[in-house]
């Protein structure tokens, strides 16, 4: 009984007293599973462990990531050493030493910029980590909000997962952000239900959105584009020139160069995808796979091309000096200098530059983009496009993986869209976002069952004025963001009863969380609460009568 308790207490420690037994793996948020993990370290009770973590505060709200940040300790005052790869303000600050790295990324990075605490990071000239931890530079608040008008989408209804019967308004042309601590239904209410509606209205999507009422102002939008983290190709032969469609017009240039012309080269000879301009001997991979019987396949630069791609031929012809294989192998920003006067290939790079991802190459495979990376391809590729004026983008935490600097470009990016006629609807913990949304939407106030409700929905300034908000608390500390209790908003939960289920029950048995059972156990630091397992029976429902047949 005692290391039974004693392990629910570590779970109960880290936050996570809602969850049931029971519960499945699937249905957990990642900042669950991430403090699952943890907890289960802290009950092995080891001494003398290395634990590297990357980016433990993903998917944790300020008000999680400070339990977090009391467990990290925890690992390390009983002689452990924890190595952390973060990007987070807060738990920059609790580090005992940090190193920075840099200055700049790709093949402007690389260097150590600065070592040791936090007040020497801070004064360190050449970080930019350290500008914006000592306040040279910010993350700006925006002097103006973009007014909320009448044009919104409805959602009524909403009882998927946790959200108790929620109904909630998204305004449309402006920047919406999502926001609540971790397990508070954020992701149930946009990509559950918000995007799996509107993909099965505008896609005829197969993939049912979560139970609701029903979702009103789908007209008001043409269409809804959802920019995740996921790769933006499953080979290596997907890269940045092909996903955002710059390849295409850079094929179309060398084919028009007198001497391709002479030859009577088309596009198709600049592709490493089809026969003719290709290497043969790699397929126009550049490089070739050994199969290793027992070890995993080895990857060799072609023998042939070296790497190159192409054959002989192909590489003959030249634009300004560079070969197509030369043009694949160049960053972003060196790219964009060599194709400054030709506006079809100079715009699309200008938008990746836009978006921070001027160190990439052209041809640098997919498959060893990161996450971040990836999605401001994705954005990258958006604002290259012509833009309608009614196009919904819904963005789950895209500050994943960023830095402070990374993610001012982004924002950058995203009020662009916006500035557009568009609608950004964004998932996020990140205070600095939060603070640029135009409109807030508050889920709680806590995780799991004692979650799921509408908490409050207003302008940055109005939830921070808000006391039972956990984001508010934290907004308030903000530079820029003056609590105000007139501004534009409302706390006020429209959710009628929350949607309170009268079922007890469930799968034949009682539903019994972690704080119910350490119910009583003062010693572990967890709350006392009324058990919820009342003796309750389950409606019954009626059976539907077979038809009677025709006559």
């Amino acid at each position: 009984i005692e290391e039974i308790e004693s392990r629910l207490g570590f779970l109960s420690r880290v936050g996570l007293e809602y969850l049931t037994l029971d519960r499945s793996a699937g249905s957990l948020s990642g900042g669950e599973g991430q403090r699952i993990r943890l907890a289960t370290q802290i009950g092995s009770g080891l001494m003398g462990v290395l634990y590297v973590c990357d980016e433990p505060s993903v998917g944790l709200h300020p008000h999680d990531g400070d339990r977090l940040i009391a467990t990290l300790k925890s690992l390390r005052d009983v002689g452990n050493t924890v190595l952390i790869v973060e990007h987070d303000e807060a738990v920059m600050r609790a580090a005992d030493h940090i190193v920075d790295l840099g200055p700049g990324a790709g093949e402007h990075g690389g260097h150590v910029v600065a070592e040791g605490d936090i007040e020497a990071i801070m004064l360190t000239e050449g970080s930019i980590t350290g500008e914006y931890l000592s306040g040279r530079k910010e993350i700006a608040t925006p002097k103006e909000r973009r007014k909320t008008g009448k044009p919104a989408i409805k959602v009524l209804g909403a009882r998927a997962n946790n959200l108790k019967n929620v109904n909630v308004e998204i305004p449309l042309g402006v920047f919406v952000c999502v926001t609540g601590v971790s397990g508070s239904g954020k992701s149930t209410l946009v990509n559950e239900i918000v995007l799996k509606r509107l993909a099965q209205h505008f896609y005829r999507a197969k993939d049912r959105p979560g139970p609701h009422d029903d979702v009103f102002g789908l007209p008001l939008v043409d269409k809804v584009i959802n920019i995740d983290q996921s790769a933006i190709g499953r080979t290596p032969r997907s890269n940045p020139a092909t996903y955002t469609g710059v390849f295409t017009p850079i094929r179309d240039l060398f084919a028009s160069m007198p001497e391709a012309r002479a030859r009577g080269y088309t596009p198709g000879r600049f592709s490493f995808n089809v026969r003719g301009g290709r290497c043969e001997a790699c397929s126009g991979a550049g490089y070739t796979q050994i199969e290793m019987q027992f070890l995993p396949d080895v990857t060799v630069p072609c023998e042939v091309c070296e790497g190159a791609r192409y054959n002989r031929e192909a590489l003959e012809i030249l634009f300004k000096g560079a070969s197509i294989s030369a043009v694949l192998n160049m960053t972003v920003t060196e790219a964009h200098t060599l194709f400054e006067n030709i506006p079809t290939i100079a715009n699309k790079l200008r938008t990746l530059i836009d978006v921070g991802l001027g160190y990439i190459h052209l041809g640098q495979p997919a498959t060893t983009l990161s996450g971040g990376e990836a999605q401001r391809i994705k954005l990258a590729s958006e604002l290259s496009k012509r833009s309608t004026g009614q196009t919904l983008y819904i963005l789950d935490e895209p500050t994943t993986g960023l830095s402070f600097d990374d993610a001012d470009k982004l924002l950058t990016v995203l009020h662009r869209l916006v500035d557009n006629g568009n609608t950004v609807l964004l998932i996020e913990h990140h205070l600095d976002l939060i603070k640029n949304a135009d409109w807030i939407i508050d889920l709680g106030p806590h995780a799991g069952d004692d979650g799921g409700e509408l908490v409050a929905v207003g302008t940055p300034e109005f939830i921070a004025s808000v006391d039972g908000s956990f984001t508010g608390m934290y907004l308030r500390d903000i530079s820029g963001i003056v609590p105000d209790e007139t501004a534009e908003g409302s706390d006020v939960s429209e959710s009628g009863d929350n949607g309170v289920q009268n079922a007890g029950l469930k799968n034949g048995r009682a539903e019994i969380k972690i704080a119910d059972i350490l119910d009583g156990h003062q010693d572990l630091g967890v709350a006392s609460k009324p058990s919820r397992n009342g003796a309750r029976t389950r409606g019954r429902r009626r059976r539907r009568r077979p038809a009677g047949r025709r006559s």
